[in-house]
């Protein structure tokens, strides 16, 4: 099969993103403890101590509600809220640094996402900053980044953040046409997104990022095609063009519009090869899942020096091993396991204050998750990964990748001298990993469930 359209129609199913492996519906909860977490956190503590640890926090007020978000939110115009919230996270990182046993953690990597952390005003981002860091002063080759709402983002937020080592920011756009603005309840004007581009540049910020959705509501090649002329014209550095996930069972704000307003089918895959041709003509790199950069970016440098990393945030230009997710909802790494904390704002304080970690799940990697997740990863980051053909598992992997081989989504040769095979992503297949991924999903191979999960790959 060589029609594009055909092969995207084919695998247009649903089909998990691939933050994580296992994928957190199939997390086994009942075998997690937060002693076997916190073993695991000190355990790769210590195994990577050289590289430091990665902090995301999770800052989850919006003013208002963006109806197509997927996120753990909470909506209000009460600024009072940034205060004890600040002084909730901070408390939580003392708890955690009281189980590394040190009061000093060299911290690498950190991200602020939500919500919308610009609600927060530059002061109070100061004192979270400050609060975490410590003593630590950032130096070269850290990454500090964050979340930013064109319409809110101050001159001074920016180089409030810049002075304490951001240099990273992404751009909540989605799309610039007015109706569809109205109906998902995003407002920000084109004016306001080069506003924040042109104070970024001038005080410094060395790497910009636009998410951009397909797939919305009212959406038509039209509004696409300008949207995206739009951005490309501003020049950021990095290019996220996301499908719109759809999933009103999960997230009942998206029932404000209906199926019928969503562009679907030819529809949608329409959009998204438009979205991609527009972006790759202006020079943009596929990076892979949907994510573009341009060449001197770290993102693209990263994938060609197969240094590209997947985590719960997307995609990376390394691997920190150990990341602890502070606030609610947010989602803890240690390689060998996984923690989340609970999903309410006062749940969370109420734990918090009561000096416990406010984890609510999460779940211990077997040896044969560690051994996928591998593999998964190697995928996602580098458009290629080894099976043995000793192992078990391996003929079902096979028997999964073979439509997909037929496809020409992936090749698969045998290493000679080896008992390997090698499984390759094809150019093609850069636009069905998360499809190729779905083979070697051994937790969702064995689920019967009938319940909606994840939403369509494209």
């Amino acid at each position: 099969m060589s029609d594009l359209k055909s092969v995207i129609e084919k695998y247009n199913v649903p089909a998990p993103r691939y933050t994580s492996y296992p994928t957190v519906p199939f997390w086994d909860t009942a075998s997690w403890s937060e002693k076997g977490w916190l073993d695991a956190v000190r355990r790769m503590h210590l195994q990577d101590s050289g590289k430091g640890v990665g902090i995301y926090v999770h800052l989850p007020f919006c003013e208002s509600l963006c109806t197509y978000c997927g996120c753990n939110t909470r909506i209000t115009k009460n600024h009072a809220v940034e205060d004890p919230y600040v002084t909730s996270v901070l408390r939580e990182w003392d708890l955690y640094k009281s189980a590394f046993g040190s009061a000093h953690i060299p911290v690498t990597d950190l991200h602020l996402g939500g919500g919308t952390p610009t609600f927060f005003t530059h002061d109070n981002l100061h004192r979270l900053i400050t609060g975490l860091l410590g003593s630590n002063t950032p130096e070269p080759g850290t990454s500090f980044s964050f979340e930013a709402h064109p319409a809110n983002t101050t001159k001074e937020h920016l180089q409030t953040l810049f002075d304490l080592g951001f240099r990273r920011l992404s751009l909540g756009i989605q799309d610039f046409d007015p109706k569809v603005q109205f109906i998902i309840n995003r407002k920000q004007t084109e004016e306001d997104v080069l506003r924040v581009m042109d104070q970024a540049r001038s005080i410094g910020y060395t790497s910009i990022n636009f998410d951009l959705i397909y797939g919305l509501p009212l959406q038509t090649p039209e509004t696409v095609e300008k949207t995206i002329r739009s951005s490309l014209a501003m020049r950021p550095d990095r290019i996220s063009f996301y499908s719109y996930a759809h999933v009103p069972w999960m997230k009942p704000a998206q029932r404000r519009f209906t199926e019928a307003d969503l562009p679907v089918g030819e529809a949608k895959l329409q959009l998204y090869l438009l979205g991609k041709e527009l972006i790759q003509e202006a020079g943009y790199q596929d990076v892979g899942m949907d994510h573009f950069s341009l060449e001197e970016d770290d993102l693209y440098q990263a994938a060609t020096h197969q240094t590209l990393h997947r985590n719960f945030m997307g995609y990376t230009d390394r691997h920190i091993p150990l990341l602890i997710g502070l606030g609610v909802s947010s989602i803890s790494d240690a390689w060998y396991a996984f923690a989340q904390n609970v999903k309410t704002v006062e749940e969370y304080h109420k734990l918090i204050g009561e000096n416990k970690l406010p984890l609510v799940k999460g779940h211990l990697l077997t040896k044969e998750d560690l051994n996928i997740r591998r593999q998964i990863l190697d995928i996602m980051c580098k458009g290629e990964t080894r099976l043995d053909l000793d192992d078990p598992l391996t003929p079902v992997i096979m028997e999964g990748l073979e439509p997909l081989m037929e496809d020409n989504l992936v090749e698969i040769r045998h290493l000679p001298g080896e008992r390997m095979h090698r499984v390759r992503v094809t150019g093609l297949g850069k636009s069905f990993l998360r499809n190729i991924c779905m083979a070697f999903d051994f937790r969702l191979i064995r689920s019967k469930g009938d319940k909606p999960l994840f939403s369509h790959a494209v």
